[in-house]
C-alpha cells in the first residue's frame, strides 16, 4: 500500500507501515544496529545478516514490519494454526493466514479499546486512553472450528463488532484456550461484559467507527 515505507538492503527489503505500529519496541531492543528510531533512516537492513533481520521482523506483533528476501532465503509464510491472543490492557494479537479486503498478512493487532484512528487495527491509542481490560479471559466450551489453518477474514460491522471468519483458536494472555471457532464476533468498543466477545454493548455506549 502507498503508506508503506520500503528500506532496501542488498539481501532483504524491510517494509514499514507506521499506522499499524503499536510501539512494542521489539525491533529496537532486539537489533538496535538495524532498527533505531533516533536515526534517519531508522532502518538499515544491511547492518545485520538478512536471516537475523527476517527473524526479528517475524516477532513484530502488529505486522507493521514485514520483509521481502532478495537472496535465496525464505519469505514469511503463515503459521499452521490461526491464533487470536487477548493482551492485558491492549489489543488482540492475530497470527496466521489473515485477510482484510485484498490485503493478506501473517500478523496483525486489532483494536479492542474503541479509540484507534486506524480501525480495525490497533494504533496504540489504548495507552493514551487509559484502557483497562484483563487478558486473562475465562474459557468457554465453544468448539466449532473445522481444523487449524486456512484463511481468516476480518470484517468490520459498522458501529459494532469486528468479525473473524475462519478456523481460529482464541487464547488468553497466558496462552490458555478460550475457544476454537470458525466465526467470532469480537468487542472493539471496550464496553462488552463478555470480552473478548461482543455482547451488543456498543449500542448503549453509542460507539461509532467513523
Amino acid at each position: 500500500m502507498a503508506r508503506n515505507k520500503r528500506y532496501e538492503g542488498e539481501n532483504i527489503t524491510v517494509i514499514f507501515d507506521l499506522q499499524r505500529c503499536v510501539h512494542a519496541r521489539k525491533c529496537w531492543l532486539t537489533l538496535p544496529e538495524v532498527f533505531d528510531p533516533s536515526r534517519r533512516p531508522w532502518v538499515l537492513p544491511d547492518a545485520a545478516p538478512a536471516e537475523e533481520v527476517a527473524a526479528m521482523v517475524r516477532t513484530c506483533p502488529s505486522g507493521a514490519l514485514q520483509f521481502e528476501r532478495k537472496d535465496d532465503g525464505l519469505d514469511e509464510v503463515p503459521s499452521g494454526t490461526n491464533i487470536a491472543q487477548i493482551t492485558e490492557n491492549g489489543p488482540i494479537v492475530l497470527k496466521g493466514d489473515i485477510r482484510f479486503g485484498d490485503e493478506r498478512m501473517p500478523r496483525a493487532t486489532l483494536c479492542r479499546c474503541g479509540l484507534s484512528k486506524n480501525k480495525p487495527f490497533c494504533d496504540n491509542s489504548h495507552a493514551e486512553g487509559g484502557f483497562a481490560s484483563t487478558g486473562e479471559c475465562a474459557a468457554t466450551d465453544k468448539d466449532t472450528a473445522e481444523g487449524n489453518g486456512g484463511p481468516v477474514e476480518i470484517t468490520e460491522n459498522a458501529n459494532g463488532s469486528v468479525k473473524l471468519a475462519g478456523n481460529l483458536e482464541v487464547i488468553n494472555g497466558s496462552g490458555k484456550r478460550i475457544a476454537r471457532t470458525n466465526a467470532a464476533r469480537l468487542c472493539r468498543c471496550g464496553h462488552s461484559k463478555k470480552k473478548p466477545f461482543c455482547d451488543g454493548s456498543h449500542k448503549a455506549a453509542g460507539f461509532t467507527t467513523e
